[in-house]
Order: C-alpha cells, then structure tokens, then sequence
C-alpha cells in the first residue's frame, strides 16, 4: 500500500496472478493493511454499486466521530476515483487527489474517516465494492457537489456527468463550512488515535499530526 499526497489516503496495488482460466488477486490482506496504515479495518458495512458512463457520485462524508473509512475497488469497467481532504485546519483542506481503479489493475483505495470521496464511472457497467467501517446513518451524512469550481475535480472532459438529485444540490466546500458541517483535522486525528491498536508502528500517532506536502494530481 502506498499513501497518497493526502494523509489518511493509500492506495493498494495487488499482484495479479494470471493464466489459461483467468484471474486470481487478493484485493484485501489483513496484515498489509495495518502494516501499512497502522490499524486493523473494522468493517459494518459492504456496498456494491453499478454505474452506466458518466455517472458521478460523492462527494460524500459522513460527521467525526465517527466517521467512515472506506476501502473501495472497482471489480467490472472503470472508475475515476477521488479523495478530497474537507478536514479543516488540515494543511491539504480543499484539495483531492484522483486515482483510476478498474478491472485489470484491481487497485484499491482506502480512505480514513473525515476525508470525502466520489467517483466517476469510465465505462457502462462499472461495478464499485467498497468496505465501510461504519454503517450507513443518514443523520450524519452529508454531502458536497463534485462540481464545485472552487474544488476544480478535474472530471474527464468527454464526458457529461450524471448526478442524482441530492448530490447536484449539495453545497459546495465554502458553503459546508460556513454551516459548520465539515469534520476538523483535531477531530479526525483523535478519532484515529483511538482506532490504533497497541501492535501500531512506532511513530504512527506523530505521523497522524504531521503535514503533509500538497498532494500530486494523477
């Protein structure tokens, strides 16, 4: 697993093993993930959502705490996946970062609590499964719109997005902060101290307040 520009953020990239039958990958290890983020995943919910070409879905978060941390893949198609940092006082508050997951890399993203996310469907039929460490509660979900100029999501320029109602009326960043529905760093951070076990790296509790350099744009 590699972190992204954004702290919080990795992306895993499995081995693929190939031959005359097919495919075989293990598109989520125990031990690679704490290895990597420093906690175990502790999972409420799995989600599966199929999307023709050119739908957009997200930004999504939900309040801290406590939040919910996503692990998410893209097992049929394609999909444009994005990570925005809304966590105020964050050193990276307002920007995101875009990785491509699809049926031949089988890459993941993992994504901690407070941090929002969205995709866009590349291909039709694109079909997103994704581990929630929580489970759904509409009472503490919220939204921003993908389309926010201030955010500037660099969407593929070939295609018209496709937003359901509520996400084309979500706020944008500005406006959810200023109606104070954005998580803080502070918050986020405390909730994920608390999340690591005793077996976490040396360090990894400095590492959660640490900044970070602005994020790549992939």
């Amino acid at each position: 697993m590699r972190p992204l520009g954004i702290e919080g953020a990795w992306v895993d990239t499995p081995k693929v093993f190939t031959d005359s039958r097919g495919r075989f990958h293990e598109w989520f290890k125990r031990d690679r993930f704490h290895d990597s983020v420093g906690q175990g995943l502790r999972l409420e919910q799995a989600n599966c959502s199929r999307s023709v070409r050119g739908t957009l879905r997200g930004i999504h978060f939900a309040s801290v705490p406590p939040g919910q941390a996503k692990y998410v893949t893209c097992v049929s198609g394609a999909v444009l996946d994005v990570v925005v940092d809304i966590r105020t006082g964050s050193p990276t508050f307002g920007k995101w970062e875009a990785v491509r997951l699809d049926d031949t890399t089988h890459c993941s993203v993992y994504l901690s609590e407070g941090l929002g996310h969205a995709f866009m469907a590349l291909e039709d039929n694109s079909t997103v499964v994704y581990l929630c460490s929580k489970g759904y509660a509409p009472q503490r979900e919220y939204g921003i719109n993908p389309l926010d100029p201030a955010l500037a999501i660099a969407w593929p320029e070939d295609l018209a997005p496709h937003l359901s109602d509520k996400d084309a009326a979500a706020p944008t960043l500005e406006e959810a902060e200023r109606q104070g529905l954005l998580p803080s760093i502070e918050e986020c951070s405390e909730y994920r101290r608390s999340l690591v076990s005793s077996a976490a790296p040396a360090g990894f509790d400095k590492a959660l307040t640490m900044g970070v350099v602005a994020p790549h744009r992939q």
